[in-house]
């Protein structure tokens, strides 16, 4: 008797279009080919069958990890564009600096008003 295993969680089973691909899997695969197949022809002759392989291979790479790569549920451009966001368009701001009374010389915390802060202090409490 055949066995089938069926997952859990339906959300993570993706429609699969032609040859066990899904459409997206299928679009950037085949930009991928338009753009690795031409430059391996047009080059093999002139910088050898091995170079011509290799640029092939560097060119066509960004397109397959496109297509493939996945972390967390999320492709690779939504996982580069979070990490633009967070580091660039978005950086972390700082909303306050605290300053350490105890590690300051005493007359830098008159300076600073720790005393006024003792005093009011003091005037609340009663």
């Amino acid at each position: 008797m055949a066995f089938v295993s069926v997952p859990k969680d339906l959300t993570k089973v993706k429609n699969k279009v032609v040859l066990n691909l899904t459409k997206r899997q299928l679009i950037c695969l085949s930009a991928a080919a338009a753009i690795g197949l031409p430059f391996y022809f047009l080059t093999r002759e002139l910088i050898g069958t091995t170079n011509a392989a290799t640029g092939m291979v560097l060119l066509m790479l960004p397109a397959f990890l496109f297509a493939m790569y996945e972390k967390d549920g999320l492709p690779l451009e939504k996982i580069l564009w979070n990490i633009v966001t967070v580091k660039f368009l978005k950086p972390a701001i700082r909303r306050y600096e605290v300053e350490n009374f105890y590690e300051m010389e005493p007359q830098t915390v008159k300076k600073k008003g720790g005393d006024r802060l003792g005093k009011k202090r003091r005037n609340r409490s009663r």
